[in-house]
C-alpha cells in the first residue's frame, strides 16, 4: 500500500521549515563548536586543556543527534508501512522510552509514552508508532507538545476511529536546577476520536497504562 500523508500534516511541516529557514541565518558546524568554546570560557574552564580539548564537538554531535527529529518526515519514516486491515480493536503499545530535550534549558526529558489507537480500516507496523514518538522526542519540546504532536500524527495518518497518548516524565530542569524534586514526574494525555468521547474506551486504555512510575 501506498503511504499517503494528509495535506494538513505536510503543509504544517512545511510552513514551520519555511519560517524556521526565513528566520535564521546558515550557521556552520565550526560556528557552532566555536560557541561551545565561548561558553566553557565563560563557565571559567579553559577549553583546551586535555579533559576539554575535543568537548565542543563532542558537543556539537551530541546535540545534533538529540534534534535529529528536526531533519526526519513522516514519509520518510513509516516508508508505507501503512496497511488496510479489518480491525476494529484497541491496539496498545506501551512503555515506549522517550528521550526529549527541555526547549527552556536544553536539559533532559526522561520518560514512557503509551499510545492506543482504534483501527477504521488502516493499521500501521507496530514499530513505526515508536518511530513516530522518537521523531518527535528529537527536538527541543516540551512535553505538553509532544503529546499532542503523536496524537495528531497518528489520527492524521490513519484516519482511525480514536487515538489516544498518555506520556509520563521527569524532567532534569526540575530535578538537577531551579525547585531540585528528585522523584517528581509529569503525565500527560492526548485523546481523540471515541477515546475523547466515550469514558468507557477512555477508561479501558487508562486501566491497560496504569502502573507504579519508577524514574
Amino acid at each position: 500500500m501506498t503511504l499517503s500523508i494528509p495535506p494538513e500534516l505536510i503543509s504544517a511541516s512545511q510552513e514551520m521549515l519555511a519560517l524556521r529557514n526565513q528566520q535564521l541565518p546558515n550557521v556552520t558546524e565550526s560556528e557552532m563548536i566555536q560557541a561551545v568554546r565561548t561558553l566553557l570560557i565563560g563557565l571559567g574552564e579553559n577549553p583546551d586543556r586535555e579533559g576539554l580539548k575535543d568537548t565542543p564537538k563532542r558537543v556539537v554531535k551530541a546535540l545534533q543527534f538529540l534534534t535529529k527529529g528536526y531533519h526526519e518526515s513522516l514519509d520518510e519514516l513509516l516508508n508505507g508501512a501503512v496497511f488496510t486491515e479489518d480491525a476494529n480493536e484497541m491496539v496498545l503499545v506501551r512503555d515506549i522510552d522517550i528521550f526529549s530535550s527541555c526547549e527552556h534549558h536544553i536539559l533532559p526529558i526522561i520518560g514512557r509514552a503509551h499510545v492506543a489507537y482504534i483501527p477504521n480500516g488502516k493499521v500501521i507496523g507496530l514499530s513505526k508508532i515508536a518511530r513516530i514518538c522518537e521523531m518527535y522526542a528529537r527536538r527541543l519540546q516540551v512535553q505538553e507538545r509532544l503529546t499532542l504532536q503523536i496524537a495528531d500524527a497518528l489520527q492524521g495518518l490513519l484516519q482511525p476511529r480514536g487515538v489516544a497518548v498518555v506520556i509520563e516524565a521527569t524532567h532534569m530542569c526540575m530535578v538537577m536546577r531551579g525547585v531540585q524534586k528528585p522523584g517528581s514526574w509529569t503525565v500527560t494525555s492526548a485523546m481523540r476520536g471515541v477515546f475523547a468521547e466515550d469514558p468507557r474506551t477512555r477508561q479501558e486504555f487508562m486501566n491497560l497504562v496504569q502502573h507504579n512510575p519508577k524514574f
